[in-house]
């Protein structure tokens, strides 16, 4: 056994709740009601951290601390003399001073009691923490001497602190009676900043990804993996790694604890290891003749692997990934072979010829063929996965042609499943002079789009041009789709000029025997040319036959233009439909790169319908995923959105924060889309505090708001704050462009806006009519926020051509669905033209549980806080500013009359 002295550490990331725990644990052993507390967790999960951090917030405490070692399990009471060796001076127990001092224990009461005793004095002057590390790894003598003194110190000025692994080890070596916490995995935020503070500097998208894939949120893992890291991966002149360092504190933790398992167990986690799909009867063919569940007790028991329906699973992706490296080359390959012979059937096809391919038994070129025909039939669920069995594929063979073939496969499925750092090693390969045309076409086309996700939008355009034209001779569809996602670049630029040139380059390609994807390429981007042209009446006709042919096709990504098309067509239904078929398609097919991406689509329809909190919902997930999958420019429209959200709530602190953020991810990438999205959030929170002049000033365009589609749907917004300002002209300027594109659609919910736009700009005895138009309009359709914005400004009309009585009317319900909403700022609005009007109005604030007394907001902030996250925590959750969140806590504290974190703890609890 060792002692260690307490070391002061830096903020524990993502461990707010187990600090909250220690906290509370030191108070009340200083108030004289003393208890204990073990920690469970996987090795590197942080619990040595949290003991550091215990030992630093309790200094006025006397401090013990001991580490269990394997080396000296089987010494008897040799826990126990490390821990109290510091202090063995002040020892005046005879049971406890010759039970030390000879090493054996008369397995009674004697020495538990007088050690308890020793602690009940040595905490007379100041209480005392003992903290012990590893307590699976103590010698079974002081392992129950240290519980024994844990379940009784409840009237003492003690407090025991324990550490072990999960599911160490057989019933009795943990207190069973001790509460207990579990250490979880770091969520990403909190990863993210461990790696920040290891690892000053900004880190490449696909260099953070790895590190976050491979740790797993393991701070261990993450930190040997930041120090292994060479000045070539730093720079992102090589690969990033893909396994933890073999010579790691956490590599050889793993390993011993493996090695103490019997030598046929381990072979069967081998299996196991080589095969994450493996089914138990398989498992038992393999062991036959011996009984392959008794051999797998011993690591069941030990926690390595759990029953998981018909199947045995690790417990730890680290801890397989262990088993499989520690295992000889030649051992691995037989378990392989073993499994090669064993697999049959379909289902398990690629399978079968994966595990024969890495046996390498038989002839490569044969192994590579059978490979690569297994993967072009699988599906992307399951090990090993149609990009690495097409790499694998890649390797084995000896032809230039195949491997180029094989590896551009590879790179597409790694793609497509959110894997870019690795379709980008892949694609790198693919680049050498060696490749034919075609290929090399395929990986400028990969390039183009990964740069589309997460690059600069005219980078990725001028990728995805030059893949087409390499593409289009060898494979005339493949080129359309790149012509078609250059056209997307140019889009999300707000390049005009840019896009009519592709599509006029696209529409020479056309051909009558077209089939249905290519005939949807082509109408899409007629239909998308011709609506940046402002031609809406002639984009009518090829965006319909865009949305008609969707019912035959299938892909995802073909979906999302018949989901663009259906938004600019005004049929928001539509739009949700197709978008929620394509979401749903994408997660069966195991398509994570796309799914941000439809997200937007159903995420706009749902903003026309006026479904707010569908929009922050969808807009939290998508951009979840994006960052998950390092795909930023997803990331910056899905933050506008929820800036969207925020503004429609009144929450004026996180619109600003998320539009910002929003804004700066764009502008550094080329994304006029969401430069503009964002400007146009600003703009709403402008105008629903007052600040008209403000709001026309971002949507006229000085803010970098140059996306012309953007710009057209947020224009009600601009007529709106130009006539409150005096702006006539630019206002009837942007009504005409309104005009022609709500005519075009014949929704109800944009005509009605362009009803209330010329009521705005009407004279005075002309816009009542056209008020109770807009208003018959929005019966019609589904937007009830709007509809309470037109009400709105129909009864302040009406309040200043002195008509209080008629003005109240719509004053009311504007209030009432603002309410209903959760429309902060606006129902200060109408509240504010209703006294104007007259009439005396309380607000009368909600009574009962948090849930009334609290936005949706608010209350997610506060159960965050309550559950024992720091404001920094939050923040990094939420995508908000830590200032952000101090300014909402504040008024969590003033809505629910506490004043502090417990008592709101408890409030929540």
């Amino acid at each position: 056994m060792s002692s260690a002295a307490v070391t002061r550490q830096s903020v524990l990331h993502g461990r707010a709740a187990e600090e909250a725990a220690v906290r509370l644990l030191l108070d009340r052993a200083r108030q004289g009601a003393g208890g204990a507390l073990a920690l469970l967790g996987s090795p590197g999960i942080g619990k040595t951290a949290v003991l550091d951090l215990a030992g630093t917030l309790a200094g006025d405490f006397a401090v013990l601390r001991v580490r269990g070692i394997r080396q000296e399990t089987h010494l008897p009471l040799s826990g126990l003399h490390a821990l109290l060796h510091p202090v063995a001076g002040l020892i005046r127990s005879h049971v406890l001073t010759w039970a030390l001092r000879l090493g054996r224990s008369d397995g009674g009461v004697a020495l538990p009691a007088a050690l308890l005793e020793f602690l009940r004095e040595l905490a007379g002057p100041e209480p005392v923490l003992v903290c012990v590390d590893d307590l699976h790894l103590l010698d079974a003598a002081s392992r129950e001497a240290l519980t024994f003194a844990a379940r009784r110190v409840a009237g003492e000025r003690i407090a025991l602190l324990f550490t072990a692994w999960d599911a160490a080890g057989p019933p009795g070596e943990l207190p069973g009676d001790v509460p207990v916490r579990t250490l979880e995995p770091l969520d990403q935020a909190a990863t993210r900043a461990l790696a920040a503070e290891l690892l000053p500097g900004n880190l490449s998208d696909d260099l953070r990804g790895s590190l976050e894939r491979l740790s797993r949120g393991n701070p261990l893992a993450l930190r040997e993996l930041v120090e292994s890291l060479s000045a070539e991966q730093l720079a992102g002149l090589a690969p990033a790694p893909d396994s933890l360092p073999v010579h790691g504190r956490l590599h050889r933790a793993h390993a011993d604890r493996l090695a103490g398992l019997p030598e046929d167990t381990r072979f069967l986690l081998l299996l196991l290891a080589a095969d994450p799909g493996l089914d138990t009867a398989t498992l038992i063919l393999a062991a036959e003749p011996a009984d392959p569940l008794s051999l797998l007790a011993p690591a069941e028991n030990a926690g390595v692997i759990r029953a998981e329906g018909e199947r045995y699973v690790y417990t730890d992706e680290t801890v397989r990934a262990v088993a499989y490296a520690e295992a000889p080359l030649a051992r691995r390959r037989a378990a392989h072979r073993l499994l090669g012979d064993l697999l049959d059937g379909q289902s398990r096809r690629l399978a079968r010829a994966w595990h024969r391919a890495v046996a390498l038994d038989g002839p490569p070129e044969r192994l590579a063929a059978e490979l690569a025909a297994a993967a072009s039939t699988a599906t992307r669920h399951g090990h090993p996965g149609p990009s690495l069995a097409y790499e694998r594929a890649a390797r084995l063979t000896g032809h230039d042609a195949s491997r180029a073939e094989w590896l551009a496969a590879a790179a597409r499925h790694a793609w497509v499943s959110g894997d870019f750092p690795r379709a980008r090693s892949l694609l790198s390969w693919l680049r050498r002079p060696v490749a034919s045309d075609s290929s090399r076409g395929q990986a400028e086309l990969m390039y183009g789009r990964l740069e589309l996700l997460s690059g600069n939008a005219d980078s990725a355009r001028d990728k995805l041009l030059a893949a087409a034209g390499w593409l289009v001779e060898h494979d005339r569809l493949v080129g359309v789709k790149a012509l078609l996602q250059a056209a997307e670049a140019s889009y999300l630029a707000g390049d005009i000029r840019a896009l009519h040139a592709i599509a006029g380059q696209a529409a020479v390609l056309r051909r009558g025997d077209d089939c249905v994807t290519a005939q949807l390429m082509f109408e899409y981007l007629e239909g998308i040319a011709a609506t940046f042209s402002g031609r809406h009446r002639a984009a009518a006709g090829p965006l319909r036959r865009v949305v008609e042919l969707a019912s035959a096709v299938s892909s995802p990504v073909t979906l999302v233009w018949a989901c663009v098309a259906s938004l600019l067509l005004g049929e928001d239904a539509t739009a949700i439909e197709l978008s929620a078929r394509a979401v749903d398609t994408a997660r069966r097919r195991g398509a994570v790169s796309v799914v941000p991406q439809l997200l937007e689509s159903m995420i706009q329809a749902q903003f026309w319908l006026g479904r707010y909190s569908s929009v922050a919902a969808h807009a939290t997930e998508g951009l979840r995923l994006a960052q998950e999958s390092g795909q930023l420019n997803a990331a910056a429209q899905h933050l506008a959105w929820l800036a969207h959200a925020a503004a429609v709530q009144g929450d004026a602190e996180s619109c600003r924060d998320r539009a910002h953020a929003a804004i700066e991810l764009a502008e550094s990438h080329g994304l006029g889309i969401a430069t503009t999205l964002g400007n146009w959030a600003l703009a709403h929170l402008d105008l629903s505090i007052g600040r008209p002049a403000e709001a026309a000033a971002r949507l006229r365009g000085r803010h970098g708001n140059d996306h012309v589609v953007i710009r057209v749907m947020a224009s009600p917004h601009f007529i709106e704050a130009a006539t409150r300002t005096g702006d006539r002209r630019r206002a009837a300027a942007a009504l005409r462009v309104l005009e022609r594109w709500a005519a075009s659609t014949g929704s109800p919910d944009r005509l009605a806006l362009v009803a209330r736009c010329r009521a705005l700009l009407a004279a005075p005895g002309e816009a009542g009519e056209l008020f109770c138009e807009a208003l018959e309009l929005h019966r019609q359709g589904a937007c009830r926020f709007e509809t309470a914005r037109t009400q709105l400004l129909y009864g302040g009309a009406l309040r200043r051509e002195r008509r209080p009585g008629a003005a109240r009317e719509h004053l009311h319900g504007a209030l009432e669905t603002f309410e209903r909403l959760g429309a902060v700022l606006w129902s200060e609005r109408a509240r504010a033209e209703l006294r104007a009007s007259g009439e005396a109005v309380v607000h009368v604030s909600p009574a009962g549980d948090p849930e009334r007394l609290l936005t949706a907001q608010q209350l997610r902030i506060a159960r965050l806080v309550a559950e024992g996250a720091t404001n920094r925590e939050v923040a990094e959750r939420l995508f908000l500013s830590p200032r952000t969140i101090d300014h909402h806590l504040r008024n969590v504290f003033v809505r629910l009359g506490v004043r502090s974190r417990v008592e709101l703890a408890r409030l929540l609890s």
